[in-house]
């Protein structure tokens, strides 16, 4: 610069000055530093990889390591067995058969028949789905590779296709094998839903899963299995034969399933010496109706906890009959202040849902019924329902007027209404929709049935018109008003009855159907209240456990046995000098 100034002849104050410094301000480096660290993320990235993903030991790890599938297989690292499960002999017999199509292929190739390619395990949460996957794990004798559905998703485009494509590299690599896919709705779900026309990435894994499940890349000796407890948001093109040939529906058990899954749970539990297990486990399933197998397993360990609570050797009767309360009604709050006035209006309350009940011929039998407070609710009653499949109209109609006996005994009694008919209120609503929308038991609304929406979906339009929403509107209002009427009259009658039951309520707190029957005399209509009645005309008293000859032997290489025996002929002939 001060060359170019005297080469220009530029002088005095129109002269730039030109100062040297060796100091710097820190500019240079604040400039840089946004590259800096974009550089040492990528240079972090690239040695660890995404979050929780680290190295898989297969490939190159890092970045490189994202599209690697996360599944595990396993081979002899579960303890679960199908002796561990009970209550769903029908399911087991299928997983069976695919364990047995795996090791045995000849047996249904000879009559022409191809291995299926998978099957999906359905049902509501706590029966078992899971569970008779780990089984299948802990008993066969070919590798188990396990995923969850939400593993495939993440926040980087085109992970989830690649995990799948892995997924079934892995499988063949092993195969043959069993691979599981649980809660397989995280990514099976309707294409076409909220995207707005997009493609959304759980959509591309969804297709790639179809492709690798398809007849495009062949897998030899492969069986998919999956759980889900929501199979109707499942795509059509994911349920079809030939990608999951079948569906398995794993429901809530029976009396009998329910008491083998008992005696599953009552195995490592210490009872007392008089107690005979077989009897104490049919005993208890007949007092839980409508539990699932995660609940029956919560009733043990709930009764251990209470056996332990009290310093008891070990665990009797009555430490189950409590842990069934506590399940269903929830934790006794015997300490909670209720005036004087409240705890009256709780027992007039529950006498009136015992006293409908007991002159209502298809109302449930009653158990026991309590005015200790217990979770939500200030009163509890404890019935003992019917293992029934199919109800008529008038078996609903009893329900209800039982339902509604705790609101008509206030109104009786007090002459006002309170808010602890809430939750009664809210049942006989759902009863009398279900009963004209979904079962067609309404002259008016006729012989049609509309789903009704689940709770928490989101309704955007109702499947049927506006008139037709008036009208089961007016026709719901008009059936819950006439079985309301209907239980005044009841309770109208046996005005005297309830009063007795209310007394001795607010007196012993909880009575029992002993006291029932000294206060009112012997309910006048037969009902069942043993394990034995209730199985009566089944054929037997446990769950048909036994196995079809096909699957006698199902957990055996059979091929391979009758080649070690072979081998061992020819030694022993050798050996003992025998020709051949």
């Amino acid at each position: 610069m001060e060359t170019a100034q005297l080469e220009f002849g530029i002088e005095g104050e129109n002269r730039l000055p030109v100062v040297y410094s060796a100091e710097s301000d820190g500019s240079f480096l604040l400039s840089m530093l946004p590259t800096v660290l974009i550089v040492g993320f990528l240079l972090y990235t690239l040695r660890r990889g995404p979050t929780g993903m680290g190295r898989t030991g297969r490939g190159m790890g890092g970045l490189f390591s994202v599209g690697e599938t996360t599944a595990k297989v396993l081979k002899d690292e579960i303890d679960v067995k199908f002796k561990d499960v009970a209550g769903c002999e029908e399911a087991k017999l299928e997983i069976m058969e695919f364990v047995n199509f795996l090791k045995n292929p000849k047996q249904y190739q000879d009559l022409g028949a191809k291995i299926p390619k998978g099957a999906i395990l359905t049902g509501p949460p706590g029966t078992g789905k899971t569970l008779l996957a780990k089984a299948t794990a802990g008993e066969a004798n070919v590798p188990f590779i396990t995923v969850n559905g939400s593993e495939f998703l993440e926040m980087f485009v085109g992970v989830g296709p690649a995990r799948v494509r892995d997924l079934f590299a892995l499988a063949r690599k092993n195969a043959p094998c069993i691979l599981f896919i649980d809660e397989i709705d995280a990514v099976g779900r309707k294409r076409g839903r909220g995207n707005f026309g997009g493609q959304s990435e759980q959509e591309n894994t969804l297709n790639q899963l179809l492709v690798e499940m398809d007849g495009f890349n062949t897998t030899t000796n492969v069986v998919i299995l999956a759980g889900t407890n929501r199979p109707d948001i499942l795509d059509p093109a994911l349920m079809r034969p030939g990608r999951f040939d079948r569906q398995i529906y794993i429901g809530p058990p029976d009396i009998k399933g329910r008491a083998s899954i008992f005696k599953v749970h009552l195995r490592p539990l210490k009872l007392e010496s008089i107690i005979d297990k077989d009897n104490l486990a049919r005993k208890l399933a007949s007092l839980t109706p409508g539990f699932s197998g995660a609940d029956i397993a919560n009733v043990c360990n709930e009764a251990a906890l209470i056996a332990a609570r009290h310093l008891s050797d070990a665990i009797n009767q009555k430490h189950f009959e409590q842990a069934i309360e506590r399940v269903i009604g929830g934790l006794e709050k015997k300490t909670q202040v209720l005036q004087p006035e409240e705890k009256k209006t709780v027992a007039y309350h529950e006498a009136g849902h015992a006293v409908a009940g007991w002159f209502l011929e298809h109302a449930d039998p009653l158990l026991k019924v309590s005015i200790i407070p217990r979770g939500k609710g200030l009163g509890y009653a404890q019935y003992l329902p019917r293992e029934q499949y199919l109800y008529t109209k008038e078996q609903l109609l009893d329900r209800m007027c039982m339902t509604l006996g705790g609101r008509v005994s206030e109104q009786i009694f007090f002459g006002r209404i309170t808010t602890g008919a809430q939750d009664d209120l809210k049942k006989v609503t759902q009863s009398a929709y279900a009963q004209i929308v979904q079962f067609g038991m309404n002259e008016k609304v006729g012989q049609i049935s509309f789903d009704l929406p689940r709770q928490g979906d989101m309704v955007l339009e109702k499947p049927y018109s506006e008139a037709t929403a008036r009208l089961i509107d007016e026709e719901v209002r008009t059936l819950i008003n006439s079985a309301y009427e209907r239980t005044v009259t009841l309770l109208m009658e046996k005005k005297a009855y309830v009063e007795k039951v209310a007394l001795r309520l607010l007196e012993k707190e909880v009575i029992d159907k002993s006291d029932m029957v000294e206060l009112l005399g012997p309910r006048p209509f037969a009902e069942k209240s043993t394990y034995e009645e209730f199985v009566e005309g089944t054929g037997s008293l446990d769950e048909d456990t036994s196995l079809p000859e096909g699957l006698k032997d199902w957990n055996k290489d059979r091929e391979k046995e009758k080649e070690e025996t072979t081998d061992e002929q020819i030694a022993r002939q050798i050996t003992g000098g025998i020709p051949f």
